[in-house]
């Protein structure tokens, strides 16, 4: 139960991440010269976006582990588990 409310307070903490992540710009337009004078420009991945990518993997297997517990418990303890993440939504 220790392993499981922790798994979801890091769960919430994700969500909050990912969040303010996801208000951040996830792409910029990159400009390079060429010594011949030619422009290129080209579209980069933010820090932002990559971390968001992180995060969504860790959430994503978070949450896989939390329905295996949900899976192995009982009714009862599963209800209880699904009511104290629907706090956090």
């Amino acid at each position: 139960k220790i392993l499981v409310d922790h798994l979801i307070d890091e769960v919430v903490y994700l969500e909050s991440r990912m969040q303010t992540l996801k208000e951040l710009p996830q792409t910029q337009i990159v400009t390079k010269y060429k010594s011949t004078g030619e422009i290129i420009e080209g579209v980069k991945t933010t820090a932002a976006a990559k971390q968001y990518k992180e995060c969504s993997q860790s959430y994503m297997n978070a949450i896989r582990i939390l329905l295996n517990v949900l899976r192995k418990t009982d009714v009862e303890a599963g209800n209880e588990l699904l009511k104290k993440l629907e706090e956090f939504q």
